[in-house]
């Protein structure tokens, strides 16, 4: 078996540490622990929105001082990454002055730790002696877990079918996304080894790489397809078409031509999904004008915003009074305004908007040099960054310990040459230019 698992993926040895993000990932991606030990909060449902729970603030609690241990070992490489994002470190400090208005402090913080764990996983993994395999790994050995044991859950449930199902998660859209995510990392290493398969001598272990990788994107197709969630299907194929495009064709990694694929798409989404959901594409996708109730909730939340400037207070807004106030409006209970744009502006105001769109026209600016220096690793960061804008149209994915926002943060912080740094391998291991993979000896 081990030899087995030796030739369907050769693996690097990258840090021991990296399955503190895998283990905060897998989480993020399937449901608490809390909830896997089958543990309930005491009160209502608003109540365990408020206190949350004890087990799993000390599993959390453990990961972000463990990873914080590791980045502190590994400062150097730390402090490079942390100056080249400085407009994400300014976002995050004005989330952390954020809680000083909020209403409800003590849990405000809380949240904002677990925010610094997103942004310290990412860092984990991209200060990781052989970063460029510790981003395959980190991304790969999740959907090695979840796409399997996901489709064995929802047969465990009854017949399968286009309905929905949620998997290892509590709901068909937290399903849906994380299907997403892990699918798009699928296609993205099938399509890096078949480039690099007609390579001398490595076709039998390429083809057996590419079988695997074949699998798990049909698992991770049947999984959108059961959760039935019309926003993660269209972010996958259109994933799916970045991918293709940006790594196949070198017209497309030509930052003219990538400014106009990009800023075309974000506009149709925007157009088909707020301007005009008329328009069709809407209705094709299975929803109505109202994009399910969407916009309903838009327009009862905005008027609830204490302040249009500084917002509730960070991760504040779905709390106390205001939460039960729309618990009352709808009865289908949503904890979350279905768009991480008006998410963020009733958590952080109109100077936490602007701030984060600081964050992505830098973070763009620097993917789109990436794509132009490195293929494998810029496409995937751009397919990642545009999916998480298209999907935040409709979704709130622009929080804390979201799969969708891990990745997006990723494809933010992620150098733009990762394989191309001065790496010392390690006994055993040779690390390989971006054409071919990384071999053990």
């Amino acid at each position: 078996m081990t030899r087995l698992a030796s030739t369907l993926v050769r693996r690097a040895r990258t840090s021991t540490a990296l399955w503190i993000p895998i283990i905060w990932l897998f989480i993020a991606g399937s449901r608490p622990v809390s909830l896997w030990l089958h543990l309930q909060v005491i009160g209502n449902a608003a109540d365990a929105q408020l206190e949350g729970s004890p087990v799993d603030r000390n599993i959390f609690t453990f990961l972000v001082v463990a990873a914080i241990a590791v980045l502190i070992a590994r400062r150097r490489k730390l402090m490079t990454l942390l100056v080249a994002n400085w407009p994400l470190l300014l976002f995050l400090v004005y989330c952390g002055f954020s809680i000083f208005w909020s209403d409800f402090p003590d849990v405000a913080f809380k949240r904002w730790i677990r925010a610094v764990g997103d942004v310290s996983m990412v860092l984990v993994v991209l200060t990781d002696p052989l970063p460029g395999a510790a981003v395959e790994q980190f991304l790969s050995r999740v959907g090695y877990f979840i796409l399997p044991l996901s489709i064995l859950s929802d047969l465990g449930r009854g017949a399968y079918g286009r309905e929905y199902r949620f998997g290892l998660t509590t709901n068909k859209n937290m399903f849906g996304a994380i299907s997403m995510v892990l699918g798009l990392t699928a296609l993205w290493r099938f399509l890096v080894i078949l480039r690099s398969a007609h390579r001398k001598g490595g076709r039998r272990r390429a083809r057996m790489q590419l079988l695997l990788f074949g699998v798990l994107i049909g698992m991770a197709l049947v999984c959108i397809w059961g959760a039935n969630s019309a926003t993660s299907a269209a972010c996958f194929l259109l994933g799916t078409l970045v991918l293709i495009a940006t790594h196949r064709w070198s017209l497309f990694r030509r930052p003219t031509v990538l400014h106009v694929m990009v800023v075309s798409v974000v506009f149709l989404a925007i157009y088909a999904t707020i301007i005009n959901p008329n328009f069709g594409i809407v209705s094709t996708l299975g929803k109505d004008p109202t994009l399910t109730g969407r916009t309903d909730v838009w327009q009862a939340v905005i008027r609830l915003n204490p302040s249009r400037w500084v917002g509730a207070g960070f991760e504040s807004f779905w709390l106390g009074d205001r939460l039960k106030e729309m618990w009352s409006i709808f009865v289908w209970q949503p904890n979350e305004a279905h768009d991480g744009y008006i998410e963020m502006y009733l958590n952080l105001g109109w100077i936490g908007l602007a701030l984060f769109g600081l964050v992505m026209i830098v973070g763009y600016s620097r993917i789109v040099r990436g794509v132009r220096d490195d293929r494998d690793f810029g496409s995937l960061r751009l397919a990642f960054f545009v999916v998480a804008v298209v999907y935040n149209l409709t979704e709130a994915g622009f929080r804390i310990f979201n799969p969708v926002y891990i990745v997006f943060l990723l494809s933010l912080m992620m150098p733009r040459r990762l394989y191309h740094e001065k790496i010392t391998p390690r006994p055993a291991v040779v690390a390989s230019s971006v054409d071919s993979p990384v071999v053990l000896a």
